[in-house]
């Protein structure tokens, strides 16, 4: 059986979502059988895929207008299709042809994984040496402090002087957690 996916991003593009569904009646689909999603790609949770992946069996073929439609990136579509594959499902792609009922297709799904792992190992490699190269310049990652080195000296004087933690949160517009901190740092904190 062919069960149809189709996804926008946004609501604006229902015209496009109504170009899917025709697509995917013109090739075979069961009208009665097209799960759709308006949603960013960029979201884990899609309620039209998981609805088609669920209802599927051995033997049926998931058909999707392109290959963006299925997964957040490269790796994440070739392992929908992987997975679907376990269960003997095939995957039927309209924009680039893609059928992974035919061998040679499937070739294709393997080098493309290999090719999104390979992606994955470059893209943390990369992360290490630009983390790297900051910490060797004297950066550090995460937020930028909220308090600098005189502003924690006022804290911990007037904290010493009876002030309480929440005026001076309020004084210096932070959290109490931050003055907790700050007072830490000179053996202050309560």
């Amino acid at each position: 059986m062919l069960i149809g996916y189709a996804r926008v991003s946004t609501a604006r593009q229902g015209q496009s979502l109504d170009t899917q569904r025709e697509a995917l009646v013109a090739a075979g689909c069961d009208p009665d059988y097209l799960y759709t999603d308006t949603i960013s790609g960029t979201k884990w949770q899609r309620p039209g895929l998981d609805a088609a992946l669920s209802y599927m069996r051995a033997d049926d073929t998931l058909v999707v207008t392109r290959l963006d439609r299925l997964g957040r990136n490269l790796a994440e579509t070739v392992n929908t299709i992987a997975n679907l594959a376990e269960r003997d499902i095939n995957v039927r792609v309209l924009e680039p042809v893609l059928d992974t009922s035919r061998p040679a297709d499937k070739v294709v799904v393997n080098v493309m994984a290999s090719l999104a792992e390979w992606e994955r190992e470059l893209l943390i490699q990369r992360t290490r040496e630009g983390v790297a190269h900051a910490r060797a310049q004297g950066r550090v990652g995460g937020p930028k402090p909220k308090l600098n080195l005189e502003q924690k000296k006022q804290i911990n004087q007037l904290f010493q002087s009876g002030e309480s933690v929440s005026a001076l949160a309020r004084s210096f517009n932070v959290s109490r957690q931050t003055v907790y901190r700050a007072l830490k740092e000179f053996g202050s904190d309560e």
